[in-house]
Protein backbone atom coordinates (compact mmCIF):
# COMPACT_ATOMS: atom_id res chain seq x y z
CA UNK A 1 0.00 0.00 0.00
CA UNK A 2 0.93 3.89 -0.46
CA UNK A 3 0.72 5.84 2.19
CA UNK A 4 0.92 9.76 1.85
CA UNK A 5 0.99 11.86 4.72
CA UNK A 6 -0.45 15.37 4.73
CA UNK A 7 -3.09 14.55 2.42
CA UNK A 8 -5.55 17.41 3.50
CA UNK A 9 -2.75 19.43 2.47
CA UNK A 10 -2.49 21.32 -0.97
CA UNK A 11 0.37 19.24 -2.18
CA UNK A 12 -0.73 16.12 -0.39
CA UNK A 13 -4.03 16.11 -1.32
CA UNK A 14 -3.41 17.01 -5.30
CA UNK A 15 -0.74 14.01 -5.18
CA UNK A 16 -3.49 12.13 -3.88
CA UNK A 17 -6.00 12.82 -6.87
CA UNK A 18 -3.46 12.22 -8.90
CA UNK A 19 -2.45 8.95 -7.95
CA UNK A 20 -5.70 7.35 -7.87
CA UNK A 21 -5.71 8.22 -11.78
CA UNK A 22 -2.48 5.53 -11.87
CA UNK A 23 -3.33 3.14 -9.22
CA UNK A 24 -6.34 1.95 -7.17
CA UNK A 25 -8.17 3.30 -4.31
CA UNK A 26 -7.16 0.49 -2.33
CA UNK A 27 -3.89 0.25 -2.85
CA UNK A 28 -3.89 3.84 -1.47
CA UNK A 29 -4.03 4.76 2.21
CA UNK A 30 -3.48 8.29 3.60
CA UNK A 31 -2.07 9.51 7.11
CA UNK A 32 -3.62 12.81 8.51
CA UNK A 33 -3.62 14.52 11.57
CA UNK A 34 -8.12 15.08 11.26
CA UNK A 35 -9.20 12.17 9.21
CA UNK A 36 -12.38 14.03 9.50
CA UNK A 37 -11.00 16.55 6.53
CA UNK A 38 -10.13 13.16 4.69
CA UNK A 39 -13.81 12.08 3.97
CA UNK A 40 -14.08 12.53 0.64
CA UNK A 41 -11.32 10.17 0.38
CA UNK A 42 -12.63 7.44 2.62
CA UNK A 43 -15.62 7.77 0.10
CA UNK A 44 -13.44 6.65 -2.64
CA UNK A 45 -12.39 3.64 -1.19
CA UNK A 46 -8.99 5.31 0.03
CA UNK A 47 -7.76 3.95 3.69
CA UNK A 48 -7.68 6.74 6.14
CA UNK A 49 -6.27 6.75 9.47
CA UNK A 50 -4.89 9.44 11.97
CA UNK A 51 -1.23 10.23 12.13
CA UNK A 52 1.16 12.32 13.61
CA UNK A 53 4.55 12.96 13.13
CA UNK A 54 4.62 13.66 17.29
CA UNK A 55 2.82 10.55 17.85
CA UNK A 56 4.81 7.47 16.77
CA UNK A 57 2.17 5.22 18.26
CA UNK A 58 0.09 6.75 15.49
CA UNK A 59 2.51 6.56 12.94
CA UNK A 60 2.90 2.63 13.74
CA UNK A 61 -1.36 2.85 13.12
CA UNK A 62 -1.35 5.03 9.90
CA UNK A 63 1.70 3.40 8.13
CA UNK A 64 0.84 -0.14 8.89
CA UNK A 65 1.41 -2.51 5.70
CA UNK A 66 2.94 0.47 3.60
CA UNK A 67 4.70 -0.64 0.61
CA UNK A 68 6.19 3.41 0.09
CA UNK A 69 5.11 6.41 2.25
CA UNK A 70 5.31 9.55 0.31
CA UNK A 71 6.23 11.90 3.48
CA UNK A 72 5.14 15.35 2.77
CA UNK A 73 7.50 18.16 4.39
CA UNK A 74 6.35 19.77 7.41
CA UNK A 75 4.98 23.41 7.91
CA UNK A 76 7.54 24.29 10.39
CA UNK A 77 11.74 25.22 10.33
CA UNK A 78 14.84 24.33 12.09
CA UNK A 79 15.17 21.84 14.65
CA UNK A 80 11.45 20.81 15.17
CA UNK A 81 10.89 20.70 11.28
CA UNK A 82 13.58 17.69 10.85
CA UNK A 83 12.67 16.15 14.54
CA UNK A 84 9.27 15.15 12.93
CA UNK A 85 10.38 14.23 9.84
CA UNK A 86 12.83 12.21 11.34
CA UNK A 87 9.79 10.60 13.45
CA UNK A 88 8.18 9.94 10.12
CA UNK A 89 11.13 8.39 8.39
CA UNK A 90 11.35 6.15 11.74
CA UNK A 91 7.85 5.52 11.30
CA UNK A 92 8.00 4.30 7.69
CA UNK A 93 11.13 2.24 8.87
CA UNK A 94 9.40 0.18 11.94
CA UNK A 95 6.22 -0.16 8.78
CA UNK A 96 8.18 -2.10 6.89
CA UNK A 97 8.07 0.19 3.96
CA UNK A 98 10.31 -0.54 0.81
CA UNK A 99 10.92 2.81 -0.03
CA UNK A 100 10.51 6.16 1.55
CA UNK A 101 9.90 9.20 -0.34
CA UNK A 102 9.84 12.82 0.56
CA UNK A 103 8.80 16.19 -0.81
CA UNK A 104 12.20 18.12 -0.69
CA UNK A 105 13.45 21.33 -2.35
CA UNK A 106 15.60 22.43 -5.24
CA UNK A 107 18.52 23.99 -3.54
CA UNK A 108 18.40 21.69 -0.35
CA UNK A 109 22.03 21.76 1.31
CA UNK A 110 23.39 22.38 4.24
CA UNK A 111 24.26 25.93 3.54
CA UNK A 112 21.21 27.36 2.23
CA UNK A 113 20.41 31.25 2.94
CA UNK A 114 17.13 29.90 3.84
CA UNK A 115 16.36 27.55 6.63
CA UNK A 116 13.73 25.28 5.04
CA UNK A 117 16.67 24.08 2.50
CA UNK A 118 19.22 23.38 5.36
CA UNK A 119 16.09 21.54 7.38
CA UNK A 120 15.43 19.38 4.04
CA UNK A 121 19.40 18.47 3.44
CA UNK A 122 19.47 17.45 7.54
CA UNK A 123 16.01 15.58 6.39
CA UNK A 124 17.84 13.70 3.70
CA UNK A 125 20.96 13.13 5.76
CA UNK A 126 18.48 11.07 7.80
CA UNK A 127 16.72 9.50 5.08
CA UNK A 128 20.31 8.37 3.84
CA UNK A 129 20.94 6.99 7.24
CA UNK A 130 17.73 4.92 7.44
CA UNK A 131 18.93 2.24 5.36
CA UNK A 132 16.01 2.18 3.56
CA UNK A 133 15.60 3.11 -0.43
CA UNK A 134 14.60 6.73 -0.57
CA UNK A 135 13.69 8.77 -2.97
CA UNK A 136 13.37 12.69 -2.44
CA UNK A 137 11.83 15.09 -4.19
CA UNK A 138 13.71 18.14 -5.26
CA UNK A 139 10.68 20.22 -5.83
CA UNK A 140 11.19 23.87 -7.23
CA UNK A 141 9.83 27.68 -5.51
CA UNK A 142 6.03 27.26 -5.37
CA UNK A 143 4.73 29.12 -7.61
CA UNK A 144 1.72 30.46 -5.12
CA UNK A 145 4.76 32.03 -3.08
CA UNK A 146 4.92 34.07 -5.96
CA UNK A 147 1.25 35.40 -6.08
CA UNK A 148 1.39 35.66 -2.08
CA UNK A 149 4.76 38.22 -2.60
CA UNK A 150 2.82 40.71 -4.73
CA UNK A 151 -0.12 40.79 -1.75
CA UNK A 152 -0.96 44.45 -2.26
CA UNK A 153 0.44 45.43 -5.11
CA UNK A 154 -2.73 44.49 -7.18
CA UNK A 155 -4.18 47.54 -5.81
CA UNK A 156 -1.27 49.79 -4.85
CA UNK A 157 0.48 49.06 -7.84
CA UNK A 158 4.08 48.60 -6.83
CA UNK A 159 5.50 45.64 -5.26
CA UNK A 160 8.46 46.10 -3.11
CA UNK A 161 10.74 43.46 -2.19
CA UNK A 162 14.41 42.96 -1.33
CA UNK A 163 16.52 42.97 -4.43
CA UNK A 164 16.07 38.85 -5.85
CA UNK A 165 17.43 36.91 -7.77
CA UNK A 166 15.98 33.96 -10.59
CA UNK A 167 13.49 32.00 -9.19
CA UNK A 168 12.20 28.31 -11.15
CA UNK A 169 8.61 28.94 -10.08
CA UNK A 170 6.60 25.89 -10.04
CA UNK A 171 2.72 25.25 -9.72
CA UNK A 172 1.76 22.89 -6.93
CA UNK A 173 -0.38 20.59 -9.61
CA UNK A 174 2.45 19.98 -11.71
CA UNK A 175 4.29 18.26 -8.13
CA UNK A 176 1.39 16.72 -7.33
CA UNK A 177 1.15 14.89 -10.64
CA UNK A 178 4.90 14.03 -10.43
CA UNK A 179 4.83 12.24 -6.84
CA UNK A 180 2.19 10.63 -8.48
CA UNK A 181 4.03 9.45 -11.25
CA UNK A 182 7.17 8.48 -9.40
CA UNK A 183 4.87 6.51 -6.50
CA UNK A 184 3.34 4.62 -9.57
CA UNK A 185 6.72 3.80 -10.79
CA UNK A 186 8.39 2.29 -7.80
CA UNK A 187 12.24 3.16 -8.12
CA UNK A 188 12.09 5.59 -10.88
CA UNK A 189 14.30 7.97 -9.14
CA UNK A 190 16.92 6.62 -6.52
CA UNK A 191 18.10 9.50 -3.76
CA UNK A 192 17.61 12.67 -4.36
CA UNK A 193 15.57 13.85 -8.25
CA UNK A 194 17.28 16.67 -10.30
CA UNK A 195 15.55 19.88 -9.58
CA UNK A 196 11.75 19.49 -10.43
CA UNK A 197 11.30 22.86 -12.36
CA UNK A 198 9.58 25.00 -14.47
CA UNK A 199 10.90 26.20 -17.56
CA UNK A 200 11.72 29.58 -16.39
CA UNK A 201 13.19 31.19 -14.02
CA UNK A 202 11.67 34.85 -13.38
CA UNK A 203 12.89 37.76 -10.91
CA UNK A 204 10.14 39.95 -9.37
CA UNK A 205 10.92 42.84 -12.70
CA UNK A 206 10.09 39.75 -14.64
CA UNK A 207 6.68 39.03 -12.55
CA UNK A 208 5.25 42.80 -12.18
CA UNK A 209 5.62 42.60 -16.08
CA UNK A 210 3.83 39.60 -16.38
CA UNK A 211 1.13 40.76 -13.71
CA UNK A 212 0.77 43.92 -16.01
CA UNK A 213 0.04 42.34 -18.80
CA UNK A 214 -2.46 39.35 -16.90
CA UNK A 215 -4.28 42.41 -15.38
CA UNK A 216 -4.00 45.38 -17.27
CA UNK A 217 -2.98 47.79 -14.82
CA UNK A 218 0.74 48.60 -14.23
CA UNK A 219 2.72 47.14 -11.43
CA UNK A 220 5.98 48.38 -10.86
CA UNK A 221 8.64 47.08 -8.79
CA UNK A 222 10.89 48.39 -6.70
CA UNK A 223 13.91 47.29 -4.17
CA UNK A 224 13.68 48.03 -0.70
CA UNK A 225 16.17 47.47 1.58
CA UNK A 226 16.73 44.40 3.49
CA UNK A 227 16.45 45.95 7.18
CA UNK A 228 13.62 47.88 6.06
CA UNK A 229 11.61 45.02 4.67
CA UNK A 230 12.10 43.45 7.65
CA UNK A 231 11.50 46.10 10.12
CA UNK A 232 8.23 46.48 8.04
CA UNK A 233 7.61 43.30 8.22
CA UNK A 234 7.71 42.63 11.83
CA UNK A 235 6.01 46.72 12.26
CA UNK A 236 2.76 44.22 10.96
CA UNK A 237 2.81 41.69 13.43
CA UNK A 238 4.86 38.93 11.77
CA UNK A 239 7.45 37.47 14.18
CA UNK A 240 11.21 38.06 14.15
CA UNK A 241 12.12 34.44 13.29
CA UNK A 242 8.94 34.05 10.16
CA UNK A 243 10.81 38.11 9.13
CA UNK A 244 14.11 36.34 8.92
CA UNK A 245 13.25 33.27 7.36
CA UNK A 246 11.31 35.95 4.68
CA UNK A 247 14.42 37.45 3.92
CA UNK A 248 16.43 34.50 3.46
CA UNK A 249 14.09 33.60 0.39
CA UNK A 250 15.83 36.67 -1.33
CA UNK A 251 19.32 36.29 0.09
CA UNK A 252 18.86 32.46 -1.49
CA UNK A 253 17.21 33.73 -4.62
CA UNK A 254 20.60 36.53 -5.16
CA UNK A 255 23.00 33.50 -4.26
CA UNK A 256 20.99 32.10 -7.23
CA UNK A 257 19.92 28.72 -5.24
CA UNK A 258 16.51 28.35 -6.82
CA UNK A 259 17.96 29.47 -10.81
CA UNK A 260 17.81 25.98 -11.64
CA UNK A 261 15.88 24.95 -15.05
CA UNK A 262 15.28 20.93 -15.49
CA UNK A 263 13.41 19.62 -18.15
CA UNK A 264 13.46 16.42 -15.57
CA UNK A 265 9.44 17.65 -14.25
CA UNK A 266 8.41 17.96 -17.93
CA UNK A 267 9.45 14.36 -18.78
CA UNK A 268 7.46 13.11 -15.96
CA UNK A 269 4.61 15.13 -16.98
CA UNK A 270 4.94 14.33 -20.55
CA UNK A 271 4.11 18.17 -21.44
CA UNK A 272 5.48 21.36 -20.61
CA UNK A 273 5.13 22.61 -16.68
CA UNK A 274 2.56 25.15 -16.08
CA UNK A 275 3.75 28.71 -16.85
CA UNK A 276 3.90 31.51 -14.09
CA UNK A 277 1.72 33.64 -16.16
CA UNK A 278 -1.05 30.75 -16.53
CA UNK A 279 -0.70 30.49 -12.15
CA UNK A 280 -1.05 34.17 -11.91
CA UNK A 281 -3.67 34.73 -14.82
CA UNK A 282 -5.83 31.80 -12.60
CA UNK A 283 -5.17 33.80 -9.50
CA UNK A 284 -4.67 37.20 -9.97
CA UNK A 285 -7.92 37.77 -12.74
CA UNK A 286 -10.35 35.72 -10.64
CA UNK A 287 -9.44 38.45 -7.73
CA UNK A 288 -9.51 41.02 -9.59
CA UNK A 289 -6.57 42.57 -7.71
CA UNK A 290 -8.52 42.28 -4.24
Amino acid sequence: MIIVTGATGQLGGQTVERLLTRVPAGQVGVSVRDPQKAQTFADQGIRVRQGSFTDAASLAHAFEGASQVLIVSVDKMGEEAVRQHRAAIDGAVAAGARRILYTSHMGAGASSHFQPCRDHAATEDALRASGVPFTSLRNGFYAASAVRFLGHAMRSGEVALPADGPVSWTAHADLADAAAVILADEGRFDGPTPPLTAAQALTFDDIATIATDVTGRTVKRSTAPDDRFRQQLVGRGVPVEAADQLLGIFAASRAGEFAAVDPTLAALLGREPVTLSTVLRDQLSDNDGR
